[in-house]
């Protein structure tokens, strides 16, 4: 109501600016003086006439003193004739300008046909804006069940990750390429008969780098990528989330092969039947449908379903079963050399002392993980620039 309203003000407003505009150019301050064809003649007579505009049948007269003066003729009946048959001698009428001009169009646009289609136009435009915003809402309505899946095109190379950008967890690599392989040529695979795993279900403590691996994973395999948080799919309202999830399923299967990937995969695959919400309850209609739609696409289609989580111990059994995210991928907290080569990575573009040594530093930091040492290097760098010192020492 508030934009109903605001709207409805604009358009006022800018009705009253264009009327008040259009009724200081369309009228005169003085109107001319409407006159017979006797007093003009005797005005002629007495060399009071300047000038006569023949406009069709109206003569509009200039006098001598710039009075301006109106009257009306006969049609089709030429002027000298008329002031001829008046009386008016060829002397007196070769002392005036007369000039004749064809009426204009401009002139009844702008006197007749504008005001009344003017405020014609401005109701058609303004019923015709408020359509429109009521057909804008009324698509994001419709738009309310499509999935927020961000996708990351494999083609960006700005965005695009690699197993090289991703430091230790070597085992966690070694585990995942066999998705790799299966998503660059998926036919080896067929033809021994296999069936890749379609979900895999990352597992580690905050920070360890599960959703920077899964990205590795699609850059690797250079197939597109479906990032999507499992608390976007729970809203209030009950079969929203269902809805997204089959949306989100639908535009994978645009895509083949590619990657879909569900962090924070406990917000909605909590264990069912605890007693909270009852059945009816979103968050497990949501559940539901992911897990129908884990059993609806063919194992070796070329989708993959990646999902991250530091807290398996509260996800519903039915996830974990074979068939679903049946593979699972320990990523632990990196060790010494892990860590020299996070601090490595994260160095890289900083302005490093002569002094810093990124071994001593991986022995100090015992129970970091990947975040935590970026962080680390970031902290740094800020003191640094705090300081006024041009490069970021060992302190």
């Amino acid at each position: 109501m508030k934009n109903l309203l605001k709207n409805f003000l604009i358009f006022l407003i800018i009705f009253l600016v264009i009327a008040g505009i259009f009724s200081l150019t369309s009228s005169d301050n003085k109107k001319p003086q409407e006159i017979s064809i006797s007093q003009l003649v005797q005005e002629i007579q007495e060399d009071k006439v300047k000038e006569i505009v023949v406009t069709d049948n109206s003569l509009n007269i200039l006098l001598v003193n710039q009075e301006k003066q109106l009257t009306l003729k006969e049609e089709n009946q030429p002027l000298v004739e008329l002031l001829t048959n008046y009386g008016v001698s060829s002397e007196k009428l070769s002392k005036l300008s007369i000039k004749v001009k064809t009426a204009s169009n401009r002139n009844v646009f702008l006197t007749v046909i504008l005001p009344i289609l003017l405020p014609f136009l401005l109701l058609v435009g303004f019923f015709y804006y408020l359509s429109n915003q009521m057909k804008g809402s009324g698509m994001q309505a419709f738009k309310f069940g499509e999935s927020k899946a961000r996708q990351v095109n494999p083609k960006d190379k700005r965005t695009k990750v690699t197993f090289q950008n991703v430091a230790g967890v070597h085992e966690a690599k070694e585990a995942l390429q066999d998705v790799v392989k299966f998503l660059k040529s998926p036919k080896n695979f067929i033809n021994m008969g296999a069936k890749i795993p379609k979900g895999v279900l990352l597992i580690g403590m905050p920070g360890t780098g599960k959703t920077l691996l899964a990205r590795a994973v699609a850059g690797e395999a250079n197939v597109p990528f479906f990032h999507i948080s499992g608390s976007e799919f729970v809203e209030m309202f009950v079969g929203v989330g269902a809805s997204r999830v089959r949306d989100l399923f639908r535009r994978a299967q645009k895509n083949l092969p590619c990657i879909i990937f569900i962090d924070e995969l406990d917000a909605v695959g909590r264990v069912r039947g605890s007693g909270v919400g009852g059945s009816h309850d979103e968050r497990e209609q949501t559940l539901n449908q992911i897990l129908v739609e884990l059993d609806g696409f063919e194992p070796n289609s070329g989708l993959v379903v990646m999902a991250a989580t530091n807290r398996p111990d509260i996800l519903d059994p039915a996830l974990l079963r074979p068939g679903r995210f049946d593979r699972k991928v320990i990523l632990d907290i990196p060790d010494i050399k892990d860590r020299e080569f996070i601090l490595k990575i994260h160095s890289t573009g900083k302005p490093l002392a002569s002094n810093v040594n990124l071994h001593q530093i991986a022995e100090r930091t015992p129970g970091f993980s990947g975040a935590d040492l970026e962080n680390l290097l970031n902290e740094a760098a800020i003191l640094t620039v705090k300081n006024n010192k041009k490069k970021i020492g060992h302190e």
